[in-house]
């Protein structure tokens, strides 16, 4: 008989020639000195490292850059407009004019979301071969040269273009080899367990409106001082954080899912055990391990085009699900809200500057706090319900706004007290982002995407991500424009009304459910032809044995799995009588 796929490699940690980075103790594996839930928290305290340090990098440098083209006719704001002039030339229109200024101001803000785009794309070519702890580490290592070289411009040197590939190198490793985006959402999944693994991916995105905040009241302390320092020290204060990622996954282990279909069964049975604070010869340890491999091994060697795969496992279908939870929560009018908050409440709702950047130091506040409001509602409302309420709750927020404006964009009464529902409508806005769509688009993926392709196709999620950003900041400055306030809100209220066909009809409900029986929820629905909707709902829970029995019967393992499974747990007459081959000899006979 072949070799079992469950056989323990007679070497220890211990042992000088083992490859294993784990030590034992008391006969259980340890990364960094810890196992069990004290691990997986370890794991999800640098994850949240790596969405603060997005958050506050992207958040940070576009206040910058957005503060000259907001505030400049004002005299004032975040980052006052002649402390960075006087580095940068070519933004300020008094030197350069306002055609070429707009232009530079534009290209400085926009240039990181294209390097983002950039790493994205390399993820999804390398980010099966590197893994994800080395895709974390060198994407840290890219955002620490990224933020010396936007640091240390010195007027006269080329600031300008020093400082636009420090936005480049920097966007590259965040998207890239995954600060925030194509990794760190698959190592969290990966890792944790099934019952808290959509919690701990919400404290990390959440993560990201914690940075915006901070980066925003930073900005608007440091903007009383009269030199460079003033945008220096925040930027280059974003090191530590990267220092810190660097520093947590040296120390903590690899995915136990990418080791497992990499060929370092060793290894990744160690990780399995330490996650759930086993023994390496556990039967739990060694069933989860084999579950894990007959989910992967007949997909075979990992290439980019297993993404466009169809079948039981439903790669395409899954991939598409997950990159359009990305599309939406971009199109849906986060960035036109949050970016641009100060300049709609001056120069479109009619507000005192003063007034505008206090409510836009508030909006950030408010947009950081609702995000904690998702982590009770995750795992008790479930993620569909989560999606359905958000969108409804933005969609009306954004009318409140666009019909608030009626008066001041269509009738050209700038002192009527309606422009005040702007404020309220644009508030709401943030609220219902701020404890859904925020996080979820990091979720789902994560989640949905099958162990085979999750880089890969996370990576195409992370590219639709950054594309969508990078277009929805180019595009909302003339729209605001051309169709004012009240047209701007009511084509994004139009629009996220259009997302509750797609998420009623094709995003399945993953609360609760293992990695594994996802993939099963996929394959059943594939098989017999039903709504994948409806059998995520009917389909109960599953153990790791139901899950080896259901990938038999829906097509998920190979012939060799099959042989081994029924050698070694037989089905019982009545789960015979489910297997499509039985039910084809009862209609023979």
């Amino acid at each position: 008989m072949p070799q079992s796929v469950d056989t323990i490699q007679s070497s220890t940690p211990a042992d000088p020639t083992s490859k294993v980075r784990a030590t034992t103790r008391n006969g259980v594996p340890t990364y960094g000195g810890l196992t069990g839930d004290a691990l997986l928290q370890a794991i999800t305290i640098t994850a949240t490292c790596a969405f603060l340090l997005a958050g506050l990098f992207s958040s940070y440098l576009n206040l910058i850059l957005m503060s000259p083209i907001v505030w400049l006719r004002s005299g004032c704001g975040i980052i006052s407009a002649p402390q960075f002039y006087r580095i940068f030339p070519d933004l300020n229109p008094d030197v350069s004019g306002s055609s070429h200024s707009s232009t530079m101001q534009a290209f400085y803000t926009a240039i990181y979301e294209v390097g983002c785009l950039a790493g994205a794309t390399m993820a999804l070519l390398l980010g099966n071969k590197l893994g994800r702890r080395r895709c974390i580490a060198v994407g840290a290592t890219f955002v620490i040269i990224g933020t010396i070289l936007q640091i240390t411009p010195m007027p006269g040197h080329k600031a300008g273009t020093q400082f636009v590939i420090g936005r480049i190198v920097t966007g590259f490793g965040n998207a890239c080899l995954g600060l925030n985006t194509a990794t760190v959402p698959s190592w969290q999944a990966e890792c944790s367990k099934a019952h808290n693994r959509g919690l701990h991916i919400c404290i990390e995105a959440s993560m990201i409106a914690t940075g915006t905040v901070i980066a925003y009241w930073i900005d608007f302390g440091l903007s009383f001082i009269d030199s460079s320092l003033s945008w220096r020290l925040p930027i280059g204060l974003q090191i530590i954080f990267a220092v810190l990622v660097l520093i947590g996954v040296y120390y903590l282990p690899e995915s136990p899912r990418y080791l497992l279909s990499t060929g370092q069964p060793e290894e990744g049975t160690y990780v399995v055990a330490a996650l759930a604070s086993l023994p390496v010869d556990d039967e739990e340890t060694q069933l989860q391990k084999r579950l894990i491999i007959e989910g992967l091994e007949n997909v075979g060697e990992l290439k980019v085009k297993h993404v466009l795969t169809r079948g039981p496992s439903q790669h395409l279908r899954r991939t598409l699900i997950g990159a359009s939870s990305q599309l939406f929560q971009q199109i849906g009018g986060c960035n036109a809200v949050i970016y641009f908050a100060p300049v709609i409440y001056e120069q479109y709702i009619g507000l005192d500057r003063t007034l505008a950047l206090i409510l836009g130091g508030v909006n950030s506040t408010v947009y950081a706090l609702s995000a904690f409001g998702s982590y009770p509602m995750i795992e008790k409302l479930g993620r569909r319900k989560m999606f359905l309420w958000g969108t409804a709750g933005q969609a009306l927020a954004m009318f409140l706004a666009s019909f608030s404006l009626i008066p001041a964009d269509l009738q050209n009464n700038k002192d009527s007290g309606a422009n005040k529902g702007a404020v309220v409508g644009l508030f709401i806005f943030l609220i219902s982002f701020g404890c859904t769509w925020l996080e979820l688009p990091w979720l789902l993926p994560a989640e949905v995407n099958p162990n085979a392709i999750r880089t890969n196709a996370n990576a195409i999620s992370t590219m639709t991500n950054w594309s969508w950003n990078f277009a929805v900041v180019m595009w909302t400055p003339p729209m605001l424009n051309a169709i004012k306030g009240f047209g701007t809100f009511m084509f994004f209220g139009v629009v996220n009304l259009c997302f509750f066909p797609f998420i009623y009809l094709f995003y399945v409900e993953t609360r609760g459910r293992s990695l594994e029986e996802i993939d099963i929820i996929f394959a059943k629905a594939y098989t017999t032809g039903e709504s994948y909707v409806q059998t995520a709902w009917d389909l109960p829970a599953l153990s790791e044995h139901d899950i080896e029995r259901a990938a038999v019967q829906y097509g998920l393992s190979t012939d060799v799995e099959k042989q081994r499974h029924q050698f070694v747990h037989p089905p019982s007459v009545k789960e015979e009588d489910s297997l499509p081959e039985s039910n084809e000899k009862n209609r023979r006979r």
